[in-house]
This record gives C-alpha cells, structure tokens and sequence, in this order.
C-alpha cells in the first residue's frame, strides 16, 4: 500500500454497495461503521482500513484491479 494516504482515491468506494445486506461490503472491503463513518476518519484511521481492506484483497475493488 502506499504511504501516502493522498495518493489513494477519496474512498475505496466502488459503487457496488452491499451493507444493508453484509456485515463487510462485498464492494469496498469495510464495515458499515466505516462507510458510515468514513468522511469523520483521521487519516491514520482511514491508513489502517486501507491497510486491512488490501491485504485481504477480497473485494471486488480488488478482483477488478487484476484483471
């Protein structure tokens, strides 16, 4: 991941959201509290859930990324 969190895109929100349904969207990667929360993050908050979401690289933000 980088280390620079602005390098990063505002969110790792694809648009393909499933937390009313899921506990962690099949989108993104995050919890619903993290959607929910994320414009309130401090930037080592939001490091972390960028951190955690790409190493279980199993969001279809990242399935799509390989193809």
């Amino acid at each position: 991941m980088s280390s620079n969190l602005h390098d990063l895109p505002d969110s790792p929100c694809i648009g393909v959201c499933s937390t009313l349904f899921d506990e962690v969207c099949k989108g993104c990667g995050r919890t619903a509290a993290e959607v929910s929360n994320w414009v309130f993050l401090t930037d080592e908050e939001k490091r972390a859930i960028w951190t955690r979401i790409e190493c279980d690289g199993t969001a279809m933000r990242f399935k799509y990324d390989k193809l």
